[in-house]
């Protein structure tokens, strides 16, 4: 059966990044405008919070434990197979395509892998690594490329679904054991499962609108884990109770992929 649970004591400005930890079995997610990151068990009890000194689009944890350095006007991002860390740029007006894709391999040099991005969003591979999606929020898509999973490198860009017809954005992302892909639709406040031709499979509403991202944790990685903002957006101020805080998703039937650290 279906169940939503409230898991966080205090809103975010602007939740985002959820990340599940297979090794601590802890759920980290960041509050982009707190500007903070957050930490929690899979109940949401014994919190943990540090405070960071400009705001942030995403995180990683790192094999080497070390403290990473702060990448301004970046946003989402996520660790492949290969422990590589891939993350976009954006329009901070989110209207202009001055974004870009980069990875971050382990020996920390920088490559771009795409360029003319309006707001970089939902970074995933799929199971084996070898497709790539990525979501410009600007443009109501979230893209597929082929992925080398020896270099990192991508190619052949295609769409893999278009937004337009749906009620909102496609925001973050995950993939799930069977390969399917999970869009959180912020402004909409629905999970979109979509299965890998980016047919939708399934639609699961939230309590809120303003969710912004999603990944499977959990001691079976079976909960889904999403984030939302309470921040203004638009010309609309949200008057919803529970914006801002982080929700788990029980019942969903399906299960995650662990999510690696960062080699370097």
């Amino acid at each position: 059966m279906l169940r939503i649970d409230v898991i966080s004591d205090r809103p975010d400005q602007l939740g985002e990044g959820p990340l599940w930890d297979v090794r601590e079995q802890r759920l980290y997610w960041i509050d982009s405008y707190g500007p903070a990151i957050h930490s929690c068990n899979a109940g949401g009890s014994n919190r943990r919070s540090w405070s960071v000194a400009e705001p942030i689009g995403s995180m990683a944890l790192r094999e080497g434990g070390q403290p990473g350095e702060l990448r301004p006007r970046m946003n989402d991002g996520k660790v492949d197979r290969q422990g590589r860390f891939v993350a976009g740029s954006m329009d901070f007006e989110e209207s202009e395509p001055v974004g870009r894709l980069f990875r971050l391999d382990p020996d920390l040099t920088v490559h771009t892998l795409d360029t003319g991005i309006i707001c970089s969003n939902g970074p995933c591979w799929s199971p084996d690594g070898k497709t790539f999606y990525f979501a410009d929020t600007g443009r109501k898509v979230i893209w597929a490329y082929d992925y080398d999973t020896g270099t990192g490198n991508v190619r052949s860009r295609r769409i893999f679904t278009s937004f337009e017809n749906q009620r909102g954005l496609p925001d973050g992302a995950t993939v799930d054991a069977e390969g399917f892909v999970w869009s959180c639709e912020v402004y909409s406040g629905r999970l979109i499962r979509f299965d890998p031709r980016g047919v939708v499979d399934r639609i699961v509403g939230l309590p809120v609108n303003s969710t912004t991202s999603l990944i499977f944790g959990g001691p079976d990685l079976d909960v889904a884990y999403v984030t939302s903002m309470a921040r203004p957006y638009g010309y609309r101020y949200h008057c919803e109770r529970e914006a801002g805080f982080v929700f788990a998703v029980h019942g969903l039937g399906v299960r995650g992929i662990e999510e690696p650290r960062f080699a370097g």
